[in-house]
């Protein structure tokens, strides 16, 4: 097979979904710009990446379709991918599907929910979602009502009054319970709820589910808050110990340990696309800025997913601000190491760095081992060779410039 068959990496996108379930990571959806004009990616498509392997494979999809939609809401419940919401070429989606990533036979199949009692939440994108005791709970984002579904948890943006329709931001929380197939939207009982908003990121630690930052109106946000997931109370903006992070929107918030939480990029409140990394501690409530990541990797509107050995997966993205330059999405994978790694996890990945070295010795490994130690090898050839690739691009795109400029 041909190195760029054998070292495909999934296509450029934003506003896509991923998720991590065993040893893969998935990514579905979302959109890229050509030629100015905003071009959904093919809804029969999922994308697999080999966690070990480094190895992205493209499988095609069956059965009842989502739309091809940017900005819908993805999470991994036993193996199964649920897809909530998004906006296309129609205007914004209140439908949900999902699809089993463990199939026996390989094959994947989107089912449409459409057996479930209670009412789901109006059609919406740029929301988030907990995963907590087999429910989706869903938070906030911005979409469209009827003039009779007007609430105080939604805040009005604009309106086409022939039609009766009000497009604005949610903070409304719903639930859907994947064991009953029932839809409810539980009673608050006390605190001060966030403000209605979009873009923003959630994650959960223990029962807490927690949301930072977003966007209304033209205002950014850098609050942190968290419901409590089983009494429905919210916490009111947390006070901040120190330094906070900028304000934006189109970021992620990362669970990697029981009282951490870490937050990567976005877009900050003068639309400059952020590089920077912080590291929350629940317990003192401090923010911690991470000072050894790479400036040159800004991303916006990308996803975020905790590997195996807790390190945080970034994928795609933009580079640009979306809302003027619509044209820097990526497809490159960053990969922020939040803990030392095992011991084995070292010695695979010196392996796998020096395999023409050690090349006589890696066949007298026990046959267990030298699996490993063969998907290592692979997994650094194909980061190298595609490392060479990045840099022969941008190397070639600086000289169309030079000539351009000439």
């Amino acid at each position: 097979m041909a190195d760029s068959q054998l070292f495909c990496v999934a296509e450029e996108r934003s506003g896509h979904c991923a998720v991590v379930d065993g040893n893969f990571l998935y990514v579905w959806g979302g959109y890229v710009s050509i030629e100015d004009n905003e071009v959904y990616l093919p809804n029969d498509e999922i994308w697999t990446y080999d966690i070990d392997s480094g190895l992205w494979t493209m499988h095609l999809m069956e059965g009842e379709l989502p739309t091809s939609m940017s900005g819908s809401c993805g999470a991994c419940i036993n193996g199964k991918l649920y897809v909530f919401g998004g906006y296309d070429d129609k205007g914004y989606s209140n439908r949900l599907y999902f699809v089993n990533l463990r199939a026996r036979d390989g094959t994947y199949v989107w089912e449409k929910i459409t057996s479930f009692e209670g009412q789901p939440p109006t059609p919406r994108d740029k929301l988030s979602c907990w995963v907590y005791e087999d429910r989706l709970i869903y938070f906030g984002g911005y979409g469209c009502r009827r003039h009779n579904e007007l609430q105080d948890c939604f805040d009005v943006h604009d309106a086409s009054w022939e039609e009766q329709i009000f497009w604005g931001w949610h903070n409304d929380v719903h639930v859907f319970d994947t064991k009953t197939q029932n839809w409810l939207q539980p009673e608050i009982k006390g605190g001060v709820p966030p403000q209605p908003r979009a873009a923003h990121t959630c994650a959960v630690l223990g029962n807490k589910g927690y949301i930072f930052g977003g966007r209304v109106l033209q205002t950014r946000m850098n609050d942190l808050h968290y419901l409590n997931l089983d009494t429905w109370t919210w916490s009111g903006r947390i006070p901040i110990n120190g330094e906070n992070p900028k304000h934006r929107s189109w970021h992620t918030l990362t669970a990697i340990a029981d009282d951490t939480l870490f937050l990567f990029g976005g877009l900050s409140a003068d639309n400059t696309p952020l590089s920077d990394g912080w590291i929350h501690n629940v317990i003192t409530n401090c923010w911690k800025q991470l000072t050894h990541l790479p400036k040159t990797k800004p991303r916006l509107w990308h996803t975020a997913c905790l590997g195996k050995e807790n390190e945080v997966m970034v994928f795609g993205g933009s580079k640009d601000d979306l809302l003027s330059l619509d044209t820097g999405h990526c497809n490159d994978l960053l990969i922020f190491q939040t803990q030392p790694y095992s011991l084995l996890r070292s010695c695979l990945d010196c392996i796998g760095k020096n395999a023409i070295i050690l090349e006589s010795q890696i066949s007298l490994l026990p046959p267990k081992l030298l699996q490993q130690v063969l998907k290592k090898i692979t997994f650094w050839t194909a980061a190298n060779h595609r490392e060479e690739q990045r840099a022969q691009k941008e190397e070639k795109e600086k000289k169309c410039q030079w000539i351009s400029s000439d």
